[in-house]
C-alpha cells in the first residue's frame, strides 16, 4: 500500500496550534508520509516539523455538533451546520510533548486524525523514515564503525592476550541477538561455545562486556542457563566460566531476578547456576523490575508531571506512587555492587536475568560508566551504547513502540533504556565535572530511541538490522552527533578527566527527578537556556583570555630579554 492511499487530506488551512508557554499560532497544516508540517505563513514564519513516528496517542473532539452526525443530516442546511463545526486534535508524543490543533470543519478534523492513525499503523521496518532520510551534508557510510570488535581486541592486547576474535556467529547461526564477530576467550574453542550457547536461553552464552585494566578482572553477561526442574548440566558451559577464574580466585554471578521469578523459570526450563557445579562462583541476587511494571511506572510519572493542580501533597504522593526513583535507585545499587566486586574485591562478575537483554544491560553498562573514565567521554559513551545495547541485542523496536501516553494494550514496551539514561543523569548531577558529555546528549538519545531519522536504533537486534540492510540504506546517529555543527552541543564545559572510579550515593535523598527531561515541556526553559549560554560564553572567553595572557607574558619576557641585551 502506498502512503498516499492512507492520507485522506494532505493540507488544511487556518489551523490554530497551541503549545505550553507559547502564544497560539494560526497557519497551514500539511501531512506527508512521515511528517506533520505546520507553517504560520507570515513574516518571521514559524515552522514545526513533527515526525509521525513520534506520536504516541491521537485524541480528537468535535465541538458544536449539537448531537448531530453528518451521515444522518436530513437537509443541506443541516449538513452545512455540521461542516462548520470545529474540531480539536491533541497529539501526545513519545518525547512527552503535547500539541493541540484546532481545525475548522468536522470532516477535515476527522480525516486528519484518521490519516495520522493510519500512518502510525504502518510498522514495516523498511517503510520507516530513516530509509527515506537523505541529507546531502552527510555520508551514509560514516558512523557505523563506532565500535569494532577487532579494534577492541587490539586495545585489549596492550593488557592481556587471553582473548581472540571468533566468527562462530557468522550469519547469526549461534545467537540471533549477538553480533556476527565476537571476542571470546582464547583457551575456549568454537565447539565449546556452541554447546554453551545451546545451554543458554536464546543462545546468549557468557560474553565479555568489560575488562578492568587496573586488575585484570572482567564483567561478563549472558542469559539464564536452561537447567530446568531436573538441574540439567552442561560441562562446556561450566568449563567456559571456569576459564574466567583461576583455581584460587573467586567470582560472582549476579542474577537480576526475584526468587519467585527464578523458581518460575525453573518450571519452564530455565534457572540459575548451581554453586556446586560452578566452582569458585558465588551467587548474588538483586531483583530488578522489568516489562509492564516499568511501563506503568513511566505512565504514572508523566501523569504526575502533567498535573497542574500545584498541590504539594498531591504531587509528592503521585511521584511516590509512580516508584520511578525507586527503580533508578535499584539499578544504581546493582551497578555499584558489580563495580565493587571488580574494583574492591578484585573478582570477575557474570550478570544475567532471563533473556539477558534488558536489566542485564542496564547493570553492565552502568557499571562501566562508574568504573571506566573512557566510558565517560563523549566518544566512549557512544561506543558503550553501541557495544552494550545495540550489538548486545536490546530490542529497541519492541520496547520503544509506545511511550507514556499510548492507549494501546501493553505488549513488550518498557522504558529500559530510558532508566539507564536517567541513572547516567544521576551520575552527571553528583559528579558534574567527570562526564565529558552533557544532559542534552542523554535527552537526544532518549528521543532517537523512540522516534528517529537515523537507523541506529531501528529493529531489535543485529540480525534484523543486517537482514534489512540498515547500515547500507540509512544514516548513523553517531555520524550526526559527531559532526562539526552538532558536536559542541553535547560537550560538558566543566569536564575534567577523572581517572578514578566514581561511587554515586544511592540514598533516597541523593536522587532527584530528572527535571530537564520530564518537565521540559510543561515549564519555561528560556531562563535556563540563557544561563547555560552565558556559562559557555564565560568559559570560552576565559579560554581566550588565558591564551592572550600567555601571549602577553611571553611578549614581556621577550622584550625584557632584548632590553637586557641592548643595555649590555
Amino acid at each position: 500500500m502506498e502512503f498516499s492511499e492512507l492520507i485522506k487530506v494532505s493540507k488544511v488551512e487556518d489551523v490554530v496550534l497551541y503549545r505550553p508557554f507559547v502564544a497560539p499560532v494560526k497557519g497551514t497544516l500539511c501531512i506527508s508520509s512521515h511528517h506533520l508540517l505546520f507553517s504560520s505563513g507570515t513574516e518571521g514564519t514559524m515552522e514545526l516539523w513533527l515526525l509521525i513516528r513520534n506520536i504516541d496517542a491521537v485524541e480528537k473532539s468535535i465541538l458544536n455538533l449539537g448531537g448531530y452526525q453528518l451521515s444522518k443530516a436530513k437537509s443541506s442546511q443541516e449538513a452545512g451546520r455540521l461542516m462548520a463545526s470545529s474540531g480539536t486534535i491533541t497529539l501526545k508524543c513519545k518525547d512527552f510533548k503535547i500539541l493541540q490543533l484546532d481545525i475548522t470543519g468536522m470532516e477535515e478534523c476527522l480525516n486528519i486524525a484518521s490519516s495520522i492513525e493510519a500512518l502510525l499503523s504502518q510498522n514495516s521496518l523498511d517503510m520507516m523514515y530513516p530509509f527515506f532520510f537523505r541529507p546531502t551534508y552527510m555520508n551514509m557510510l560514516e558512523g557505523w564503525d563506532q565500535y569494532s570488535p577487532e579494534r577492541e581486541l587490539a586495545m585489549l592486547a596492550d593488557h592481556t592476550d587471553a582473548f581472540r576474535i571468533s566468527y562462530i556467529n557468522k550469519d547469526f547461526a549461534v545467537c540471533f541477538s549477538y553480533p556476527s564477530v565476537l571476542i571470546v576467550p582464547k583457551s575456549i574453542d568454537d565447539e565449546v561455545l556452541k554447546k554453551s550457547a545451546k545451554f543458554r536461553q536464546g543462545g546468549r552464552f557468557p560474553y565479555l562486556s568489560y575488562y578492568h585494566k587496573k586488575n585484570g578482572k572482567m564483567i561478563f553477561r549472558s542469559s539464564q542457563p536452561l537447567i530446568g526442574p531436573n538441574v540439567r548440566r552442561c560441562k562446556e558451559d561450566e568449563g567456559l566460566l571456569g576459564t574466567i577464574v583461576g583455581s584460587d580466585e573467586r567470582a560472582y554471578v549476579l542474577d537480576t531476578r526475584s526468587s519467585q521469578s527464578i523458581q518460575q523459570a525453573k518450571v519452564m526450563g530455565g534457572g540459575t547456576e548451581s554453586t556446586s557445579n560452578y566452582r569458585n562462583w558465588k551467587r548474588l541476587q538483586k531483583a530488578l523490575e522489568r516489562g509492564r511494571i516499568l511501563q506503568e511506572s513511566l505512565i504514572k510519572l508523566v501523569e504526575a508531571c502533567n498535573d497542574q493542580s500545584h498541590n504539594m501533597d498531591r504531587w509528592l504522593s503521585k511521584l511516590e506512587n509512580s516508584k520511578w526513583l525507586s527503580h533508578v535507585q535499584s539499578i544504581l545499587n546493582a551497578a555499584c555492587m558489580v563495580a565493587q566486586c571488580v574494583e574492591r574485591e578484585e573478582a570477575s562478575v557474570l550478570v544475567h536475568g532471563s533473556e539477558g537483554t534488558d536489566t542485564t544491560l542496564q547493570v553492565t553498562s552502568l557499571a562501566q560508566v562508574i568504573l571506566d573514565p573512557d566510558c565517560r567521554t563523549l566518544m566512549g559513551f557512544q561506543s558503550l551504547i553501541e557495544r552494550e545495547w545495540l550489538q548486545a541485542g536490546h530490542p529497541f523496536q519492541a520496547r520503544c513502540t509506545r511511550s507514556a501516553y499510548s492507549h494501546a494494550k501493553l505488549k513488550q514496551e518498557a522504558p529500559t533504556f530510558l532508566l539507564f539514561l536517567d541513572c547516567c543523569w544521576q551520575l552527571m548531577r553528583q559528579f558534574p565535572c567527570s562526564l565529558e558529555f552533557n544532559e542534552q546528549l542523554l535527552i537526544t538519545l532518549f528521543e532517537q530511541a523512540y522516534a528517529s531519522s537515523f537507523g541506529t536504533f531501528l529493529a531489535n537486534n543485529e540480525k534484523e538490522r543486517f537482514n534489512n540492510n540498515v547500515k547500507e540504506k540509512t544514516h548513523s546517529l553517531w555520524s550526526w552527533i559527531n559532526s562539526q555543527s552538532e558536536h559542541k552541543r553535547y560537550i560538558n564545559p566543566f569536564y575534567s578527566r577523572n581517572l578514578f572510579t566514581i561511587w554515586p550515593s544511592i540514598q533516597p535523598q541523593s536522587l532527584q527527578l530528572w527535571q530537564g527531561l520530564f518537565f521540559r515541556w510543561n515549564s519555561l526553559t528560556q531562563h535556563k537556556n540563557e544561563v547555560w549560554n552565558a556559562i559557555n560564553n564565560i568559559i570560552n572567553c576565559e579560554f581566550w583570555h588565558s591564551h592572550k595572557d600567555k601571549e602577553r607574558h611571553d611578549l614581556h619576557l621577550s622584550l625584557n630579554t632584548t632590553e637586557e641585551q641592548l643595555s649590555k
